[in-house]
């Protein structure tokens, strides 16, 4: 019976001094990280976890995160990374749909679980980085977990249990927790190590954030294989020049990010002719990547392999990939996501979930190992989204609709149009508008409002713009609707782009106007707050 953290064991047995993982100036073996992951699992056996619970992690992107991580499947619980950066009040939603039995949290932290005020009293809080912070509540500290044992726990666990919850934007104004099993994972990353051909000692990089599905890939395809992790701190992402730089220095065999990060860097030129040279793999993944941008990386890169992957989050990482034979002709073309990974299905259909014609725009729909149980107890929310399948009787069989547009060829291989709801990708990030606009009804000094996205010339691909209309004598200027808005969301879902209005334009029904709205937008220039 495997499970996820099994790979990390079996490289610790056969290969123990080795490098797992590789942080600034600091090394630390599979041997260390097995021990240091034990440690955790003992620790939250201790705090009173048992089968089946949750575990929050409040720690920043770091070897003690990851251990976190491993530590947490080892107790046989299932784990929510959470991005720090969170306002205060959806970390507050998090913790209260996950009924969480502990919070792992380093120092980092402290300011946002001051922020939280009251916690649920079944709720321990262990800081294992440090000492807890002042007025802090704790159950546990880095002392505690100095003493926990480093043998390894019996686990009760199988392949159908829970490994991690991911939130991500919910359209209600609440996120929604996607749930993922350890079955979700392993055939994900075992079809991956064959298929890329990952090595012992292969040095691959860890780009995106703990709280993204990517990075699941990153931490259990690198660590499966016996290869060597390589986390991008953090502060490099703003830095192109920096993050080249990393790659370099690194010496990085495998790089896998969302094409934003890519894209920073071929605008500020920091990526020279036969640039990283031991460089094997360039992955992308989460939004979609125009081949003005990827034949920028080939013309000067000609010894790595390009390949994009494609998949929702409710998919477990990617369900698709397609290898870029060669440098675009056509770079105002889109680059195809390819097919179906191993035990994973691509469909395009009509409404009536009938398969169409190669060349005709459909509802693209996914199938196969990868699916998620659904989301996190909320039983309509996964009905509406992960559908019986029309081409089996068997119940257990479903399919997930994507809510892309997309478009198959002759050959089998998929092409992505557009999106046929309110959902949108930026910077990488999954953003539902519907939120957003959740987060601004509740201001009291705005009338109305709406957010549409509109296209942008900047890396992230597509704009946020609200337009508004104030309550009479309120008075409200961008600057401080903005704050006042990042205190309910995300910064990355703050909209760049603000217009106010007299009232907003309406449709025939008597509804906001959005094609309007956006032509608006469209049509004046970014920052005009006149209406």
């Amino acid at each position: 019976m495997q499970l996820i953290q099994h790979g990390v064991r079996s490289q610790s047995e056969r290969r123990g001094d080795a490098t797992a993982i590789a942080w600034k100036s600091d090394r630390l073996s599979y041997a260390a990280l097995e021990a240091a992951s034990n440690r955790i699992a003992h620790l939250l056996r201790g705090l009173g976890c048992r089968r089946g619970d949750r575990v929050a992690l409040l720690l920043s992107k770091s070897p003690l995160a990851i251990v976190s991580m491993l530590g947490t499947l080892k107790a046989d619980c299932a784990y929510t990374p959470v991005d720090l950066r969170n306002p205060a009040a959806r970390v507050a939603q998090i913790l209260a749909a996950l009924e969480a039995r502990v919070l792992l949290a380093g120092r980092d932290a402290a300011p946002l679980v001051q922020a939280l005020g009251a916690l649920a009293p079944e709720l321990r809080v262990a800081w294992i980085d440090g000492a807890a912070p002042a007025g802090a509540p704790s159950h546990a500290t880095r002392p505690d977990l100095e003493l926990c044992p480093a043998a390894e726990l019996p686990t009760e666990n199988g392949p159908g249990d829970l490994a991690h919850i991911l939130f991500t934007s919910g359209s209600t104004g609440v996120p929604k927790g996607v749930m993922i099993t350890h079955a979700n994972v392993l055939h994900f990353i075992a079809w991956a190590i064959e298929h890329f051909g990952i090595a012992p000692g292969d040095r691959c990089s860890g780009h995106s954030p703990l709280h993204f599905d990517l990075s699941t890939f990153d931490v259990y395809g690198t660590l499966t294989a016996g290869g060597v992790l390589h986390p991008v701190p953090p502060e490099l992402n703003l830095l192109p020049h920096k993050l080249a730089h990393f790659i370099r220095d690194a010496e990085l065999v495998q790089w896998f990010s969302v094409p934003s990060a890519l894209n920073q860097m071929a605008k500020a030129g920091a990526v020279r002719e036969g640039d990283f040279a031991s460089l094997r793999r360039l992955l992308w993944c989460g939004e979609a990547w125009h081949a003005a941008g990827l034949a920028h990386f080939m013309r000067r890169l000609p010894h790595v392999r390009f390949t994009n992957l494609y998949g929702p989050t409710e998919t477990t990482i990617a369900s698709s990939w397609y290898d870029v034979p060669s440098i675009p002709s056509d770079e105002t073309r889109p680059v195809p996501i390819g097919r179906g990974c191993a035990g994973e299905e691509l469909i395009v259909l009509d409404e009536q979930l009938r398969p169409v014609a190669p060349g005709e725009t459909g509802d693209l729909y996914i199938r196969g190992a990868g699916l998620s149980p659904g989301y996190w107890r909320d039983p309509a929310k996964t009905a509406a989204a992960f559908l019986p399948s029309p081409f089996s009787a068997d119940p257990q069989d479903r399919i997930y609709k994507t809510g892309d547009l997309a478009r198959g060829s002759e050959a089998g291989e998929i092409v992505l149009v557009g999106r046929s709801d309110t959902q949108i990708k930026s910077r990488g990030y999954r953003i539902e508008l519907g939120e957003i606009e959740a987060a601004l009804h509740t201001i009291e000094e705005l009338e109305e409002s709406a957010v549409v996205a509109v296209e942008s010339p900047g890396p992230e691909g597509l704009a946020i713009a609200c337009g508004y209309a104030l309550r009479e004598s309120a008075a409200l200027e961008p600057a401080d609707l903005r704050a006042r808005l990042g205190e309910r969301v995300p910064a990355y879902m703050l909209p760049s782009r603000w217009r106010r209005f007299g009232r907003l334009p309406l449709n025939a029904n008597g509804k906001v106007d959005r094609k309007a709205l956006k032509e608006i937008f469209t049509s004046t220039s970014e920052g005009t707050t006149g209406g």
